[in-house]
């Protein structure tokens, strides 16, 4: 095994060599990788990493690794590229359980290195003594057990013959696999030779620049990929199985496992059509291919946004094309995540905030104001539930700048930067009128394109390019007030969609002691199904909880989502009948925002429903990636 070189000319021959069989859309990396800069926001310093990036910071890292399967490991060496300032004496980098063998600069002298105290959420510090160095490489292995990466079994795959690996860096966990400084604020290009067992594919979040691998002496095949745009580094990304490739587009198509390929592709139609709305509202997209990557049901988030390669969920794939807002999100995350990153997770809603405001715009330009007025309406009840969760309008976590002090940042992905958010960004469109907001924003993706952003950078923008010294207009929206107090404030746009009223009735009108509305439900969407049974009420008698199942066979439903807001109602009311359809849900997929609201609704009902939790969670667990058993952790006792 051999560490691929960084220089420019040797990846612009492996581009070169690799371009016979790369997708349609794919480019050469560039002679010179670019650098974006560091904030200068006061609010800018990253309390969840141990960088010190004014002092020496990471540009670039090339990776040569390979997967060991047998012992759940990667193994080999990152080499890193250093900016320094003057003087600079040392790197300080971010690692969590990595075994570091040696580091050495570019021509292999050694170099003095030492880890720090670990903390159980930060890991702990690897500093490197740099003797004048601008290049050090390090021989490394993963841990076992690392957090970012889930080994699967061939059983926990759709083929149930390969085994499988796949990688989840938000938001501080690619320091389990990747010894680098681990911050969004810190962006880097990167380079990677990944070794994978024979008979599997290897994919990452970067132009692949070998499509179908080159022999390694002693078996396997070596892929090679490059990202040439600066990225945080929680979005580099890889995954290993038995993968295949189907277009869905010039520029847009889709990797899972053979024997789901046929529906999920049919799933994913408009991807393409979705690409060419966002570039309409938002200027054009800029990394070359947009291709999603449907992995096993262990995954924990609904999706990833990993640049060029999104990872999802095959809970979107309900043979309807009803859960595509899902693609729409990540797609957006092009633009607001990708292209302008929070600088740090304090400000993790100027990623999902401005994503959730997007997502909607895209679904309203391909599928009309109705259908994006009933998901903005149902995101209003979810803000207002992760309010309440939040301990009200007075808690603390409800601001979108959140104070992470001594925790994880998990603990602020709640509803809130992702609703609070967007309905922050409705309220400005409100009062500005559309075409200048949508003017606005397109201006601000051109002017922080490939770089950080924070709470304190952003409201400077604001009064920069969009108030221009209108005190009145920034007074009326309160920019301060909806940043970093607690709440929703008053101002805040409700998006309330016309066909929720008769759903609403109908769940009224069942509740009350109606029949099933069936002929209702038949010419229903998605949404309107999911906000019928959420809208009835937590405590209901039994026999009517057996006649909306019955009538509509919620307990066997393939949509995730109707299933998931059936089962909420069916626990709420101790509801026997529905257990082993929350078992069969809670063990045969594990995506966080399912499973671990579950978990809690269990939790709360006691001596009924905790031990039901702890018997589901003995066998779940272990099936489960690292995110979502953190959080199941903390509920389940």
């Amino acid at each position: 095994m051999s560490l691929i070189s960084n220089t420019p000319r040797a990846v612009l021959m492996a581009a070169l060599l690799g371009a016979a069989a790369v997708p349609a859309l794919a480019q050469a990396a560039p002679a010179k990788p670019m650098v974006a800069p560091l904030s200068t926001a006061s609010d800018a310093t990253d309390i969840h990493s141990y960088a010190k990036p004014k002092i020496a910071r990471v540009t670039h890292v090339d990776l040569d690794l390979t997967a060991d399967f047998a012992g759940k490991k990667m193994v080999g060496t990152a080499a890193l590229d250093l900016q320094l300032a003057p003087g600079a004496k040392e790197v300080v980098l971010d690692s969590k359980g990595l075994v570091i063998k040696s580091i050495t600069d570019a021509k292999g002298q050694p170099l003095k290195w030492t880890l720090g105290p670990a903390d159980p959420h930060l890991g702990a510090p690897l500093t490197v003594v740099l003797n004048g160095a601008k290049r050090i490489v390090i021989a490394y292995e993963s841990a076992p057990d690392g957090a970012a990466l889930q080994w699967l079994s061939p059983s926990q795959t759709a083929g149930k013959a390969k085994p499988y690996l796949f990688s989840q860096g938000e938001a501080i966990l690619n320091r389990t696999w990747i010894p680098t400084q681990d911050s969004p604020g810190i962006r880097q290009t990167w380079t990677a030779r990944i070794v994978a067992p024979e008979g599997l594919k290897a994919v990452m979040s970067a132009e692949m620049l070998t499509p179908d691998g080159e022999p390694v002496a002693g078996g396997g095949r070596a892929y090679r990929f490059a990202m040439d745009k600066p990225v945080a580094p929680y979005l580099i990304a890889i995954a290993i199985g038995d993968l295949t490739f189907q277009p869905l587009g010039q520029r847009t198509g889709v990797y899972t496992e053979p024997s789901v390929m046929k529906a999920t592709a049919w799933e994913l139609a408009d991807v393409e059509k979705m690409v060419e709305a966002a570039e309409k509202l938002y200027g054009p997209y800029r990394w070359g291919r947009y291709d999603l990557l449907v992995l096993p049901p262990s995954f924990p988030f609904g999706g990833m946004e990993n640049p060029r390669l999104t990872f999802a969920t095959p809970t979107i794939i309900a043979g309807d094309r009803s859960l595509v807002s899902l693609v729409a999100h990540e797609l957006a995350h092009s633009w607001s995540g990708n292209l302008v990153t929070n600088a740090t997770w304090a400000d993790f809603w100027l990623n999902e905030g401005f994503t959730v405001y997007f997502e909607n715009r895209i679904m309203e330009a391909l599928y009309g104001k109705d259908t994006a007025a009933m998901l903005a309406d149902l995101g209003w009840t979810d803000l207002h539930r992760a309010i309440d969760e939040a301990g009200g309008p007075t808690g603390p976590d409800t601001r979108l700048h959140i104070d992470l002090t001594g925790r994880d940042p998990d603990d602020g992905m709640t509803d809130i930067p992702y609703e609070k958010g967007a309905a922050f960004l409705r309220t400005i469109e409100k009062e500005v009128g559309r075409e200048r907001w949508d003017a606005y924003l397109r201006g601000y993706f051109d002017r922080h394109a490939f770089q950080p952003q924070t709470a304190e950078g952003f409201i400077a923008d604001l009064r920069t390019h969009l108030f221009k010294g209108d005190k009145a207009l920034e007074a009326k929206i309160d920019v301060q007030r909806w940043v970093y107090q607690p709440g929703l404030p008053e101002n805040a746009v409700h998006v309330q969609s016309k066909a929720f009223e008769a759903v609403d009735a109908q769940a009224k009108a069942f509740a009350a002691g109606g029949t099933a509305p069936l002929d209702a439900w038949k010419g229903w969407s998605t949404s309107e199904r999911v906000r019928f049974v959420g809208s009835l009420p937590r405590q209901l008698p039994a026999e009517r909880l057996a006649a909306v199942d019955t009538a509509f066979g919620l307990s066997a439903q393939g949509n995730s989502e109707i299933r998931f807001a059936w089962l909420q109602l069916a626990v709420a009311n101790r509801y026997e009948p529905a257990v082993p359809s929350l078992e069969q849900f809670l063990t045969g997929q594990g995506r966080r925002k399912f499973v671990a609201p579950l978990f809690v609704s269990l939790w709360g009902q006691g001596e009924w429903g905790q031990p039901i939790a702890k018997r589901i969670y003995a066998t779940s667990r272990p099936l489960y990636h690292a995110v979502t058993r953190e959080t199941v952790d903390k509920t389940v006792k």
